[in-house]
């Protein structure tokens, strides 16, 4: 029997989701893949990582175009044969592939990047959305970009757009909505460690793992 278990968290900006997935990851035992994932996928397709970041966390676009006479190579040495017209929903699918392939082969944490959606057929997972107050997310932000504090709440509030509209984009579903995760959690409240202490028991007692 398969006892793999994945733990997907949607995040805010400057609310510590990378901090407590990676912690949390680390507390379980189990490979944590946030950025990661953009390097997996160019491997897999053959397509550079640029591709990748640029089309991170966004909706549905034509982005072929904007890549003619940039610096870098459009492909690896591993190259895929595509059709020369490439959309974000062609690199999701890819990216959707990348994330099915490695929940099958291990118990994975993975952060963003609709992973809840794509993994919603598998029975072993938590979905878990951390947000935070306002305050502590500009104070995060402005500390960990080195800018002020206007400037990370003009960061935060872009940042947040782009990852709702992607995710109900992909998703069907809404980003942050409590409906559409098992637990949704402010990490201001409890603080770093304790809401990763909070999540892993949740986790725990829905997956049944033993300690």
């Amino acid at each position: 029997m398969n006892n793999n278990f994945v733990i997907n968290i949607g995040r805010q900006l400057g609310s510590g989701g990378k901090e407590i997935g990676e912690k949390l990851a680390n507390r379980l035992g189990i490979s944590f893949y946030d950025k990661e994932l953009i390097n997996l996928a160019s491997k897999e397709s053959g397509l550079c990582e640029e591709f990748f970041e640029k089309a991170d966390e966004k909706p549905s676009q034509t982005i072929i175009g904007g890549f003619f006479g940039n610096r870098f190579s459009l492909f690896t040495d591993n190259t895929m044969p595509y059709a020369n017209y490439l959309s974000n929903d062609t690199l999701f699918k890819i990216q959707s592939d990348v994330i099915r392939k490695l929940a099958a082969e291990k118990s994975c944490l993975f952060v963003g990047r609709c992973a809840d959606y794509i993994l919603r057929d598998n029975p072993r997972t938590v979905n878990i959305f951390v947000s935070s107050s306002l305050e502590d997310r500009i104070r995060r932000v402005s500390a960990n970009n080195q800018i002020s504090k206007s400037e990370a709440e003009d960061l935060i509030n872009r940042t947040d757009k782009k990852r709702s509209e992607y995710y109900n984009y992909y998703s069907y579903k809404t980003w942050g909505m409590a409906a559409t995760y098992h637990l949704c959690i402010d990490s201001s409240i409890l603080g770093i460690d304790e809401t990763v202490l909070f999540i892993e028991e949740f986790a725990r007692k829905k997956l049944g793992l033993k300690y």
